[in-house]
């Protein structure tokens, strides 16, 4: 192989190796706001652990003291400590870790494109926030009540605290992710990925998609409580649809007449 190929693969390995390093340190930074996030979050857990057990306190069989949440393992406190602090964490650190994935698509992209950084960090934390105050306040009441008063309170319930706060967890969570797509959506389409009308095409898939993640994330398999998570999901699918539409019609009309708010 002549020196010209070698220095010619060199060369086309050169900016790969760029990007590795690049995504090197977008993660480390990342780790390392996670980590302060989780510092943070640890000296809240037990008024976390407060805040998470008032779901239970909607149920009949709490109110009659036939329900209590119980340590079943030597670990699980140590456990489901940690688990707390870590997701609450995660909480406290998503507007830096949207940064950093931020900065490491942005040389990637066009100037234009690039001014829905702020809009972007922004509004993916604020959404992430909307859905975990959704599924806290709206989602866990109703089907915490309907799990745990199925009998009609004619057992008496002694629930694992570590397995609980899992499952109410994962709730939250779920439910913070779901709300990303809307702003999801208006990004992809401000940046050319996709648009309202490549969404439609797929909206079957989407419902069935939705179907799926409620029956996977719900902690039972009753239709009930499957369409508590996918009902909303799916909506939220037909809002990022909608934006698309609004947010792709906007840019129309900007191109068409010069004027930013002529699509307004």
């Amino acid at each position: 192989m002549s020196d010209n190929n070698i220095q010619g693969m060199l060369d086309k390995s050169a900016p790969l190796l760029e990007h590795l390093e690049e995504l090197r340190t977008r993660l480390l930074y990342s780790l390392i706001f996670l980590a302060v996030g989780l510092g943070l979050a640890w000296n809240f857990v037990p008024r976390i652990i407060v805040l998470l057990q008032a779901p239970l306190t909607h149920t009949n069989l709490y109110k009659a003291g036939k329900l209590q949440l119980v340590a079943t393992q030597l670990p699980e406190q140590l456990l489901m400590s940690f688990n707390i602090a870590l997701w609450a964490g995660l909480a406290i650190a998503l507007p830096f870790i949207l940064h950093q994935i931020w900065m490491f698509i942005a040389p990637g992209l066009y100037q234009e494109e690039k001014k829905w950084a702020a809009p972007f960090i922004v509004g993916a934390g604020l959404s992430f926030m909307l859905g975990v105050v959704t599924a806290y306040y709206l989602i866990l009441p109703p089907m915490v009540k309907f799990l745990a008063d199925f009998l009609g309170g004619a057992v008496s319930a002694f629930l694992s605290i570590g397995t609980y706060i899992g499952q109410v967890t994962t709730v939250m969570v779920a439910f913070g992710l779901f709300f990303e797509m809307p702003i999801l959506a208006v990004v992809l389409t401000k940046i050319g990925i996709v648009n309202h009308v490549m969404l439609g095409k797929v909206r079957k898939f989407a419902f069935i998609a939705c179907l799926i993640a409620g029956a996977v994330i719900t902690p039972t398999t009753d239709p009930v409580n499957m369409m508590l998570f996918a009902g909303p999901l799916y909506l939220l699918y037909e809002l990022g649809v909608l934006l698309s539409r609004v947010f792709q019609k906007r840019e129309v009309a900007e191109l068409s007449t010069g004027d930013p708010f002529a699509g307004a």
